[in-house]
């Protein structure tokens, strides 16, 4: 059988065993091989989604002798339709045999992924995740082995089962998907990171590993692809994944840092203390994208907090406009008007950009004093009322109140009013603004002694 030994000569090369989740995975460090201290996963249990197709229809004792090759043709009818299966089906049909009948469904499989033929290799691959769940042993060295396939389509049809496999198998794919992340061939890694993005999901601590030794690489684009799945970890993995963020902040190449950064916001939710220290050293970061993920992040943290306003403080002077602008947006939320006409009077004296100086200039502007006359005048308490009782008594003696003119309801003599050419005789009180003394209200006239 071609390519017979070649398989098998691999298998003995690797050292990958397919094992069954029937436990917690033991999630240990890269660098010591020790296990690592955290907290029992809490990850949700994961499963093989079930595939559909005619070979759902196959009546059950006939599954082997099809998926051996035992059986030419096989017709059947589902969903209203006729379908003349092949061997290919039935290798598909082994995802339906279940507890004792699982081992020969296992031995089945085994034969179909050695086979000459690539569309049984593949059609192999494709019900190898869900036949693992049952036995898995050596399917995952013959999952090694067809990655480096002669055909392309059983190329593909392995990263697939790679893909899938990763969130079910972490132990069983452990060497397998270290090396696809790694591959030169587009379609390889790709698959593999996508593994690798389910597996944060399921076991965050195994993933946090990969995602480590994907940092020691010399190649920046793996440390970037590393850095970008730190979100899907961050709340999961706990401190494991809060260090990942730290290391990655320090990296050489801007993009790994940005990404790293952009996890910020969503740590001050978690930690505020972590949160802080990482926006703090990336707030100084010589990238702006990643100055700006930290003010961002310092918008997150608790606004009584000391730290977050003396760094809102620090950024409102950056020398990146964009940082400054951001933290002197700020700054009206946490100080009142008297500290912020402080600020903002001092950060005047070096501020460059025409925006920030008008918005500066808002905040150092006391209307109250400096305002216009409408401005002003909405700080002026109006006057209290006159009460009623003073009103009347005022009134009775013929004084007027406030800026109120009394209207006279005296008649003069026709002799008078002829005399004055209808000219309204003047008041003695003159002055309507003039403040009404209490002996106005109360009815003495100097005059009159």
């Amino acid at each position: 059988m071609p390519n017979q030994q070649i398989h098998f000569s691999c298998l003995h090369e690797r050292s990958v065993r397919g094992l069954v989740m029937t436990r917690d995975y033991i999630a240990r460090d890269p660098r010591t091989g020790k296990p690592l201290n955290v907290g029992r996963s809490k990850s949700k249990k994961q499963y093989i989604e079930a595939q559909e197709g005619p070979w759902l229809a196959i009546n059950e004792p006939d599954i082997i002798p099809l998926a051996n090759g035992n059986i030419s043709d096989y017709n059947v009818s589902w969903r209203s339709k006729q379908y003349a299966l092949t061997r290919e089906d039935g290798i598909l049909g082994l995802t339906r045999l279940k507890g004792h009948k699982a081992t020969e469904a296992h031995r089945s499989l085994l034969k179909a992924l050695e086979d000459d033929n690539p569309s049984v290799r593949v059609s192999a691959l494709k019900a190898l995740p869900e036949v693992a769940t049952q036995k898995s042993d050596e399917l995952f060295d013959w999952l090694s082995v067809l990655l480096d396939d002669d055909d392309l389509s059983v190329r593909k049809a392995a990263s697939e089962a790679l893909s899938i496999s990763a969130p079910v198998f972490p132990s069983g794919v452990d060497i397998i998907i270290h090396n696809e992340l790694r591959s030169y061939e587009a379609n390889r890694s790709k698959f593999a990171f996508k593994g690798l993005e389910s597996l944060c999901e399921a076991w965050p601590e195994v993933a946090c590993d990969h995602i480590d030794e994907l940092f020691l690489e010399t190649d920046a684009n793996l440390r970037l692809r590393g850095a970008k799945l730190l979100g899907k970890v961050l709340a999961k993995a706990g401190h494991i994944g809060w260090d990942l963020v730290s290391w990655a902040l320090n990296d050489d190449d801007a993009r790994v840092r940005q990404a790293a950064a952009k996890t910020l916001p969503r740590l001050a939710k978690i930690d505020t203390r972590i949160a802080t220290i990482f926006s703090e050293r990336a707030l100084s970061d010589s990238d702006s994208k990643v100055r700006i993920s930290a003010v961002k992040a310092i918008r997150s943290l608790d606004k009584d907090s000391g730290r977050a306003r003396e760094l809102i403080l620090k950024g409102a002077s950056s020398k990146d406009v964009e940082v400054r602008r951001a933290c002197i947006e700020m700054l009206p939320i946490l100080y009142g008007e008297e500290v912020l006409r402080g600020i903002a009077i001092d950060l005047l004296k070096t501020e460059t950009d025409g925006k920030l100086i008008k918005s500066l200039t808002q905040y150092a502007t006391d209307d109250s004093l400096e305002g216009s006359e409408s401005q002003k005048n909405r700080f002026l308490a109006p006057a209290p009322a006159v009460p009623k009782i003073d009103r009347e008594v005022a009134e009775a003696a013929g004084k007027s109140v406030g800026l109120e003119p009394l209207p006279s309801n005296k008649i003069l003599p026709d002799s008078e009013n002829k005399s004055t050419n209808n000219v309204v005789k003047k008041s003695k009180v003159t002055d309507l603004y003039r403040s009404v003394s209490q002996d106005d209200i109360m009815g003495y006239d100097d005059d009159e002694y």
